[in-house]
């Protein structure tokens, strides 16, 4: 399981010109399953994202987590994440995982970060044509991968 975050001032998705999820200062979170990720993934990926450090504190260092400046969260399905582009110029998104099983694990991953956050998680639509805006701030963006925990 793949996150790339953007830390940002604010976020948007469109679906057929309706804003189906909104933030203002949070994480904006792309999230791509690949076929073995396994319920082991969702909580370790969940924890992390949840955990994870990246807004300034009162001395200007990245030392704060989303809940601890009340922000938000917005998590939009993104299989382009495991986009092989090794042979020619066209991408084969062969190690995205298959689209039941991608939104299951989907599903769940948003589940598992309202428990941790206690907050309503804002999402995109699974496999929609989605417009993604956002004004990134830093810029941070962080890219982490549940097979790469250790």
């Amino acid at each position: 399981m793949r996150a790339l975050i953007q830390r940002v001032h604010h976020a948007e998705v469109v679906v057929d010109d309706d804003v189906v999820g909104k933030i203002d200062k949070g994480l904006l979170v792309f999230l791509g399953v690949e076929p073995n990720d396994l319920l082991e993934d969702v909580d370790w990926l969940s924890g992390k994202l949840a955990r994870l450090r990246i807004f300034k504190d009162n001395d200007d260092l990245m030392n704060l987590s989303v809940n601890d400046i009340d922000g938000n969260i917005l998590v939009v399905s993104q299989f382009t994440l495991f986009a092989s582009t090794k042979k020619g110029n066209r991408p084969s998104f062969t190690q995205s995982a298959k689209p039941d099983y991608a939104n299951e694990m989907y599903q769940k991953f948003l589940e598992e970060l309202t428990k941790l956050t206690g907050k309503k998680i804002e999402k995109g639509i699974f496999g929609a044509d989605m417009k993604v805006s956002l004004l990134n701030d830093g810029p941070v963006t962080i890219m982490i991968d549940s097979k790469n925990k250790e």
